[in-house]
């Protein structure tokens, strides 16, 4: 908890001056039945209207100011939560932005998008009641019971019956209430996680027509958590009648026993009065407290998680200090093996080999042999278990991660659009190219035609995931936007997938045309895409297990020729090889 409040630290100021309003709406509001009390004793049993008047002009006074400090210290608590929410959000954002993707696949998505909504929204619940309820509630318990003890001694003595067991009550509940908060919150990581796949993959579900299995799926989250929470709200709904119940019996107690004070003498009627609210006071100020620990255990489950967030460190560490680059544009694999964190088996074994700068080399394999898994690790998505990576002279992990990302133009297998235009997503790439340096990148991925065939043009607006695009053209603006940043190193995994064989040719010519300088790896399944590389590097369960030209693999891996006349006949193999 120390550490998630440290982010109120801000508020320091806020927070003294909301409690000190908070003790004065208190005070005022103690204040009150001692005025009514005066009022009747000195003013109506006496029959004094000028005292009526007086106490009741004091009353008006005090309403006023109690008005005032309650609206003053709810705003102020409000802006302190709603500001420690945001900062609190901020951190775990920027904390889930240095994650690799081991820790993204160690605490999943859905819930870290728990943990950045509903968790916090949790903790500002707490921090709000907190300010308001925390303070107020035993200041009046407290400021009640002393005040009730000035009206008459003897009454007060049913507080010490009737604290001790409301405090009993909430304590127990709290004990069952608590281990329900904690299912709760793995309830909703659940369901946000069936809802999140259930609208990436709608395709994929309407085209093997898995509705009714999906909708089984969310219905079972749906339930689990509509059980839970149900569960809790009877729990916390058998406090309220407990309270009730309590006070309405002492209510009785006291204007019995009041009574027989007053007919004694040794009481006045507006004592009695007075003593009534006083113990409502202190007993709705229990409650306050209830409704706190209500709120405490949901709210140490939330913080736990937040936590868990905050106290994870990157299994990647980034050097700060920016380094000299002495051969730009040139990658070194040495005996470089790497094993996912909660993997068996290395899905890359020994891999060596050398790309200079302005080549172009093909990673050509069957599918799972780990030619993605090669682009992460350049890219430095996950760290190497064994050996070394170097690029452009430096191992990569002495490289900042700026620093590593800027020389690296990278397209992805699946192409990834973000909500915008398409200049803001071409953009993307370098956000202070001018419009001719647009144009140009357009122009080298093969997408300007269909871009200038659109009303709006690179104003076009693009759908989150780019769903208003095809494949291909998605494609081509994720080429688009590598291209427009001029890296030294280019790579495209599997990023020709979508385009036909006549597009594909004329990129794969302007590519080359246009980006003599850099370095170009690119992953591809297609042979024909790879044909003119100045080197493949053909990978078969996670080794190289041959590389060189296409004419040098052709003539001597027997895998590589297999693969080759799997999708182009034997004539265009050899042609290639002749050209």
């Amino acid at each position: 908890m120390k550490k998630v409040l440290g982010y109120l630290k801000p508020y320091t100021f806020a927070m003294i001056l909301g409690i000190s309003l908070t003790f004065g709406q208190s005070m005022l509001d103690l204040y009150l039945p001692d005025l009514m009390s005066d009022i009747i004793n000195k003013g109506i049993v006496a029959q004094n209207l000028d005292e009526v008047y007086r106490y009741g002009k004091y009353m008006i006074y005090a309403t006023f100011g109690f008005m005032a400090c309650a609206a003053s210290a709810t705003l102020i608590a409000s802006k302190v939560s709603a500001g420690f929410a945001k900062r609190l959000r901020n951190a775990i954002y920027s904390k889930v932005n240095s994650f690799s993707l081991a820790e993204f696949n160690q605490l999943s998505t859905s819930s870290l998008i728990t943990r950045t909504t509903n968790d916090v929204v949790q903790v500002q619940q707490l921090v709000l009641m907190s300010m308001r309820m925390m303070i107020r509630a035993p200041l009046m318990c407290i400021g009640g019971i002393i005040m009730a003890l000035s009206k008459n001694k003897e009454l007060s003595l049913l507080f010490v019956f009737a604290i001790p067991l409301l405090l009993i009550s909430i304590l127990v509940l709290a004990k069952k209430i608590l281990p329900l908060f904690t299912k709760l919150q793995e309830c909703t990581d659940k369901i946000n996680q069936v809802i999140r796949e259930k609208l990436t993959g709608v395709r994929v579900i309407r085209a093997f027509g898995t509705q009714n299995y999906e909708s089984k799926r969310y219905d079972k989250a749906n339930q689990d958590i509509y059980d839970v929470a149900l569960k809790a709200a009877y729990r916390i709904s058998i406090l309220m009648p407990i309270v009730m119940m309590i006070i309405n019996v002492s209510s009785i107690i006291i204007v019995w026993a009041g009574a027989h004070l007053i007919d004694s003498g040794s009481m006045q009627i507006g004592d009695m009065m007075a003593f009534v609210e006083y113990a409502i006071q202190v007993l709705f100020s229990i409650l306050g407290v209830a409704m706190i620990f209500m709120t405490i255990p949901r709210a140490m489950v939330s913080v736990k998680r937040i936590n868990e967030v905050l106290e994870t460190e990157s299994s990647i560490k980034d050097n700060q200090q920016k380094v000299t680059i002495t051969k730009p544009g040139q990658i070194e694999f040495k005996d470089a093996t790497f094993q996912y964190p909660d993997g068996d088996i290395p899905v890359l074994t020994h891999m060596n080999f050398k790309i200079e700068k302005g080549q172009t080399v093909a990673i050509l394999g069957t599918t799972g042999c780990g030619k993605t898994t090669l682009l992460n690790l350049m890219m430095r998505f996950f760290d190497i278990t064994e050996g070394s990576i170097k690029i452009g002279g430096v191992d990569i992990k002495k490289i900042p991660m700026k620093q590593l990302r800027d020389m690296i133009g990278y397209v992805s297998q699946k192409a990834i659009l973000f909500s915008g235009t398409i200049e803001s997503n071409i953009k993307y790439g370098k956000q202070d190219a001018t419009y001719e340096e647009m144009v140009e990148a357009a122009k080298i991925s093969q997408s300007l035609d269909f871009i200038d065939s659109l009303e709006d043009k690179f104003k076009a607006s693009v759908s989150q995931g780019g769903t208003n695009f095809s494949g291909g053209q998605k494609q081509r603006i994720s080429i688009a936007r590598a291209i427009i940043k001029k890296p030294q190193i280019y790579m495209f995994d599997d990023s020709f997938s979508a385009l036909d064989y006549e597009t594909d040719k004329k990129l794969r010519e302007a590519l080359k045309e246009n980006m003599k300088e850099a370095t170009v790896i690119i992953v591809a399944q297609r042979v024909s895409t790879v044909l003119n590389a100045d080197k493949i590097l053909f990978i078969d369960d996670g080794k190289i297990i041959a590389q060189g030209t296409h004419e040098e693999l052709y003539q001597s891996c027997e895998e590589y020729k297999n693969v080759v006349l799997s999708q182009i006949t034997e004539e265009e193999a050899m042609k290639n090889e002749r050209e």
